[in-house]
């Protein structure tokens, strides 16, 4: 399923990944936001993900994919934004299940620890999944409710 415009955030330890997998979005048809970082120069994820994910809060984008070394810091920054259900994964399996059981919007991965091949089956995964709704859809709504708590 393609949606208008795919955002993309991460590092310097993720650079090279978002750029390969920038140009693997372009070639399947989708279109592109990349909120940097343009170079594998040393960086703050936080600058990046920050205006990403403030941008999908606004309903910019529907998904997001972003990377950094570990994949833990974009997907604890991104996940600070309500309406923005980061996944960690590092199998295609996990992908598809973020997207089935908890309608993840963002695809955090880990570049340090999975090679490229594997980062670009589990944005496949990631892609051709969708939300199934049902009992999950209770559950995904109480993930936002935890705020009012």
């Amino acid at each position: 399923m393609l949606s208008s415009t795919i955002a993309l955030a991460g590092d310097h330890a993720g650079f090279d990944y978002k750029e390969a997998l920038k140009a693997v979005l372009i070639e399947k048809g989708y279109s592109v936001k990349d909120f940097g970082p343009n170079a594998s120069d040393s960086v703050d994820y936080p600058d990046y993900i920050h205006p990403m994910a403030q941008a999908m809060e606004e309903g910019d984008f529907k998904l997001g994919i972003i990377v950094c070394g570990s994949g833990n810091g974009v997907a604890i920054t991104a996940n600070k934004y309500p309406h923005i259900r980061a996944a960690l994964c590092w199998l295609p399996e996990l992908a598809s299940l973020a997207r089935q059981h908890n309608d993840a919007n963002v695809l955090a991965l880990p570049a340090r620890f999975i090679e490229l091949e594997a980062a670009k089956n589990i944005l496949d995964s990631f892609l051709s999944a969708d939300f199934e709704g049902g009992r999950h859809a209770r559950r995904v709504a109480k993930i936002a409710d935890g705020l009012n708590f």
